[in-house]
Parts: structure tokens; C-alpha cells; sequence
């Protein structure tokens, strides 16, 4: 008997399998939407805690909008650092590629190092998350979005590994479409978490 043996596509590279990655765009955009939930969340409970500060600083007192415009341009700048190293991506130039993702890298990383110096300021001051309904929220609200950054930054070191052991294959590709999805949509977040927290919350 004679069996008819599939060989594998070319570019399957360090998957092991054939993969034309619609799965794994799908669930991305899965992922993604679930996270749109859980910041929907936070943003609705910020909302009904504005008010509640029990005696404590309110927004006006505590926010320095110089200090938060200076942090959002790090985020939106790194949002088109980005952009620039997905149009190298589609033009196959893999060294300015990952040019862009380091360049990506420092600009998320001084957008956290802000976020962390404000943290370390208002907890000094006494406006720590325990001090207020208000600052809690505000905390878990501003700690969530960080930690999603941070987790970014992380995703983009692991990814410039790959494509320097890998290259630009279609693995790597997928992968960096989804981390820009990612990198774009906290970018979209922070957005929302300027206007809303501290543009409003400074009136």
C-alpha cells in the first residue's frame, strides 16, 4: 500500500507546522477585545469614584498636565517609531527594522520610568491608593495601562531575538502585526486615560 507523504511548506520555519496565521490573527483580536472589557471596566469605575476622595486631593491638586503631556508624546512618538518599523518590515529591511523596535523600546521605556517617578511623587506626598476611593481607582486605572506597556516593551526585546535568529519570516511577521496591534491600541487607551483622568480631572 502506498501512502502519499505531505511535505512541508517552505517559510514554516520555527512553527514546525503549516500555519497561514488566520487563527492566530483571530484570537489576537479576541484577546484584544476582551482587554477593551477589562479597561471599559476601570474606566466606568473611575467614573462613579471621581468624587469620592473622602477629604483627600482631588485631581486638580495632584495633577501636573506639563509632566502627564511630556509622558503622552513619549507614548504617541513610540506609537510611529513603530509604525516605521512595520513599513521596513513589509519592505524586507530587517536591520531597520529592529533599528525602529529599539528605537520603539526607549520611548516605551521612558513613558514607564515617568509613569513609575509619578507613582513614587504621589505616594510620597501622601496620595497613595489607599488614601481615597478616588486614588484607588486612579492607581489600578493608570497601574493596569503600565503593566500592559511594560509587558509590550518585554514582547518587543523577546521579538528583536527573534528576527535576528530568524529573520523575516512568516512567523515573525504574524507576530509583529500582532504586537503592533497591541502597541497601537494602549496607545489609543492612553489617549482615553489623558482625556478623561487627567485633562477633566484637572478642570
Amino acid at each position: 500500500m502506498t501512502h502519499a507523504v505531505t511535505a512541508l511548506p517552505h517559510g514554516s520555519g520555527h512553527a514546525g507546522h503549516h500555519d497561514d496565521g488566520s487563527k492566530t490573527v483571530f484570537g489576537f483580536w479576541i484577546y484584544l477585545m476582551s482587554d477593551l472589557l477589562i479597561f471599559s471596566v476601570l474606566f466606568a469605575t473611575f467614573a462613579v469614584l471621581s468624587k469620592a476622595t473622602a477629604g483627600g486631593p482631588s485631581g486638580k491638586e495632584l495633577f501636573d498636565l506639563s509632566f502627564v503631556l511630556v509622558e503622552t508624546m513619549l507614548l504617541l512618538v513610540s506609537s510611529f517609531t513603530f509604525g516605521m518599523a512595520m513599513l521596513n518590515l513589509h519592505a524586507a529591511r530587517k536591520s531597520r527594522v529592529i533599528a525602529w523596535l529599539w528605537v520603539t523600546f526607549l520611548f516605551g521605556a521612558g513613558f514607564i520610568a515617568m509613569e513609575v517617578y509619578e507613582f513614587h511623587h504621589l505616594i510620597s506626598e501622601g496620595a497613595g491608593p489607599q488614601r481615597s476611593a478616588y486614588l484607588s481607582a486612579f492607581f489600578t486605572l493608570i497601574g493596569t495601562h503600565g503593566l500592559h506597556v511594560t509587558f509590550g516593551l518585554v514582547w518587543i526585546v523577546v521579538m528583536i531575538d527573534m528576527l535576528r535568529r530568524h529573520g523575516l519570516d512568516a512567523i515573525n511577521t504574524r507576530r509583529l502585526s500582532c504586537l503592533s496591534l497591541f502597541w497601537h491600541f494602549l496607545d489609543i487607551v492612553w489617549i482615553c486615560v489623558f482625556t478623561f483622568v487627567y485633562l477633566l480631572g484637572a478642570l
